[in-house]
């Protein structure tokens, strides 16, 4: 997943839980051009710790896992 789909992502989550950017933005104090520039894909001065804080706010966490030689099936999945 590029930043890109990332962000396109979060907008999906956000959306699906009926939450608006201005919501978002008011609780997170994250600039709702920010959070807009980053669900579409536009070049945009966000930090990690901001992606973060989107994340956990909509109830997931970001995670590394190890590169497969191979995709694992949920990759596939994914896409």
């Amino acid at each position: 997943m590029d930043f890109i789909e990332f962000g396109k992502a979060i907008s999906l989550l956000r959306k699906q839980k009926k939450i608006s950017q201005q919501q978002l933005s008011d609780d997170l104090n994250i600039s709702r051009a920010t959070i807009s520039s980053f669900e579409n894909g536009r070049p945009v001065d966000i930090g990690l710790k901001k992606v973060i804080q989107i994340a956990d706010y909509l109830g997931f966490e970001l995670s590394l896992k190890e590169k497969s030689a191979f995709p694992v099936f949920e990759d596939v999945i994914n896409g």
